[in-house]
């Protein structure tokens, strides 16, 4: 180690090197460790609970989903799934910081920003097995797929809120760098997700729930996808602006904690 580096490990890499080399340790992280499989737990225990013993809502007055229950409780539980896992990266990375590994990495890297992209990039291939899970297990309990072509946009969508949520944990958890974050990212997409319409189209819900699902951003996204599911995409335009949107002011955020976990030195 020379004086030039003032007692610093040597700089590895650019942006893209930074990235890569964090993805690639955390994508072998997920595939061995079987804790990192708990998101894709949540999702298919409340998809089985809702599709299964619920079925009957889409007989109700008023359910004018035209792909069925299933389909349209499997559309929530996918993007409850890639939330989730954008939320569960954000632990990764408050224990990133606990146990010294964060401190090494930012010491080490050259562009620090591509840290940030690195967790992202693994958080996108934890989903992609997540949310494969879930589709097969709806498809194994009778789950239509009419969408053809629109099905795309529904991938996209589910890529943007795991980018998203991916995202928000990550700037919390730079910014409180300790296990105690879960908690913190966790309850704010929880109140998101279940402030939507979970059982039931937004017509069929009442009072309070309904003007809070209204006003719910996630409820255009849900809607939308729902839409790509049935192969009657509505809402495409709004949904895929308030993603990017919300894409665009997470990266913000979490750069912010990123900067702010510097000037900590950690």
């Amino acid at each position: 180690m020379s004086a030039a580096t003032g007692g610093r490990p040597k700089a590895f890499g650019g942006f893209f090197s930074v990235a890569w080399a964090v993805a690639g340790r955390q994508v072998y992280k997920y595939f061995t460790n079987p804790a990192f499989l708990a998101p894709a737990l949540f999702p298919l225990f409340f998809f089985v609970a809702f599709a299964g013993g619920l079925t009957s809502v889409g007989d109700v007055p008023g359910f004018d989903y035209a792909a069925g229950y299933i389909a349209f409780q499997f559309v929530w539980a996918l993007l409850q799934a890639v939330a989730m896992g954008g939320a569960f990266t954000g632990f990764s990375i408050a224990s990133d910081f606990e146990n010294g590994f964060a401190r090494r990495l930012m010491l080490a890297a050259s562009d620090r920003r591509g840290i940030i992209l690195g967790y992202t990039l693994a958080s996108i291939v934890r989903v992609t097995v997540t949310g494969t899970l879930v589709t097969v297990l709806a498809i194994l309990t009778g789950m239509p797929i009419s969408g053809g072509y629109d099905l795309f946009g529904l991938i996209g969508l589910a890529l943007l809120v795991n980018v998203a949520a991916t995202l928000f944990g990550a700037g919390i958890a730079m910014l409180m760098r300790t296990g105690q974050a879960g908690p913190v990212i966790r309850t704010p997409i929880f109140l998101v997700l279940f402030l939507a319409p979970v059982f039931v189209p937004l017509n069929l819900l009442e009072g309070w729930i309904q003007t809070v699902a209204r006003l719910n951003p996630f409820t255009t996204i849900l809607d939308a996808a729902r839409g790509f599911l049935a192969g009657a995409p509505t809402g495409v335009l709004p949904a895929y602006a308030i993603a990017f949107a919300l894409v665009a002011v997470f990266a913000l955020w979490a750069l912010y904690g990123l900067r702010r976990a510097e000037k900590a030195g950690s």
